[in-house]
């Protein structure tokens, strides 16, 4: 059996979304800023596409929203834009952001950091969550942006971004949330929290990767982060990816009508499935369920290498992680277990399940029993678990 349970990596595309975007690879080809008939046939489509888009974070149609290639250049626009026209500026000369944020935002913000600009890094605490206090703490009048991500990637864990938001105001400071990890699995309105710029990425909610959004309040347009054409308003110059427009579109429209079925019966299959990993003896899971997205679980085994588990679900045919995609490649200690605090051993054990809403009990229950057979084989031949002090873990947010 195959099993695919690493969603808040990438998604599998809807089939109806690929349905929807496939005439405009071969039949519907036109550029849509030439003149002549063949663009005309794709105009009505990136409208449609792109009301659904505004529609799914519930943006005002005086707001910009503007197409990226993925979340990762709309967060490296987001920072970079505020140092070109705060920090190099002289305007201010601070930024906040979280410790846990996706590589995304801290390798930008680190580069910045290096071109003179001060950057806070907040902590999360015991159960992996951030503490809206922090913030508070930490802005200034030099503060130029906070950016807190809605949902972390690896923990699954919600951050407090309308009290984050409600604290920017009240210091007349801008607010970005990378929203990647919670479309389609949380309520997302740009209007009734306060959020100056927005994130996301198509391939995170069963839409195409490559391409991604960046949400901007009306009157917080940030400079262009290319130029030389006028699409997007001249925000994002670039011929459009018209197929993934469509695609994005059509993706978030079913993303937001599943939301119900993620948060009530995914939430459950999660939950029951983390249950049974629980009873595995060693197990810890961080973050609380009810402050964590539906589908998520990061769990650790003490005693065996995330790498080695890995391995045997690749063998067995199941794919997870054990942590950011974006850093699959780094044989280090997952940043989420050393940031609550975690010892060493046990912060190389973490790996992460993510479901999605194609995700069936049948699977569930064939991982599980792959899951309690590594164990057993991992731990009869680990040189460590026999010696690790057991209790360590208390204090930390782990449950078990």
């Amino acid at each position: 059996m195959k099993v695919y349970l690493d969603n808040n990596a990438t998604t599998m595309v809807d089939p109806s979304v690929k349905a929807e975007m496939d005439p405009f690879f071969v039949e519907k080809y036109g550029n849509p800023n030439s003149l002549h008939a063949f663009a005309g046939e794709t105009h009505p489509a990136i409208k449609t596409a792109m009301e659904k888009i505004y529609a799914g974070i519930q943006a005002d149609r005086k707001d910009s929203v503007v197409i990226t290639s993925c979340a990762t250049e709309s967060n490296n626009w987001v920072l970079k834009s505020i140092y070109f026209e705060y920090i190099l500026t002289g305007r201010k000369n601070h930024i906040i952001i979280s410790e846990v944020e996706h590589p995304s935002i801290i390798a930008t913000a680190k580069f910045i950091e290096s071109m003179g600009c001060k950057v806070t890094y907040l902590p999360i605490n015991a159960e992996g969550l951030i503490e809206a206090q922090s913030v508070r703490d930490n802005i200034t009048s030099k503060t130029a942006l906070v950016s807190v991500m809605w949902a972390n990637n690896e923990t699954g864990a919600i951050f407090p971004v309308e009290e984050i938001g409600e604290i920017c105001r009240e210091h007349n400071v801008l607010f970005h949330t990378d929203a990647v990890q919670a479309i389609g699995k949380v309520p997302i309105s740009v209007q009734q929290f306060n959020v100056d710029y927005l994130t996301f990425s198509a391939h995170k909610f069963h839409g195409p990767k490559g391409v991604g959004a960046l949400f901007m309040k009306k009157g917080k347009e940030l400079m262009p982060l290319f130029h030389g054409g006028s699409q997007m308003g001249g925000l994002r110059s670039g011929t459009l990816n018209v197929a993934g427009i469509i695609g994005m579109g059509k993706a978030i429209e079913q993303a937001i009508d599943a939301l119900d079925f993620e948060m009530s019966e995914i939430r459950e299959m999660r939950d029951d499935f983390e249950d049974e990993l629980l009873k595995i003896e060693d197990t810890f899971v961080v973050t609380p369920r009810n402050r964590r997205t539906p589908n998520t679980i990061l769990i650790s085994f003490r005693g065996i290498e995330g790498e080695s588990m890995l391995w045997d679900l690749n063998r067995s045919g199941i794919g997870a992680s054990t942590g950011s995609a974006c850093a699959s490649e780094d044989l280090e200690a997952n940043s989420v277990m050393e940031a609550i605090g975690a010892d060493e051993d046990l912060a190389h054990t973490a790996i992460r399940f993510s479901l999605s809403r194609y995700t069936t009990q049948e699977e569930l229950d064939y991982t599980l029993e792959v899951v309690k057979k590594a164990v057993k084989r991992l731990r009869e031949i680990s040189s460590s678990y026999a010696y690790t002090p057991k209790g360590h873990e208390s204090g930390l947010g782990l449950s078990h």
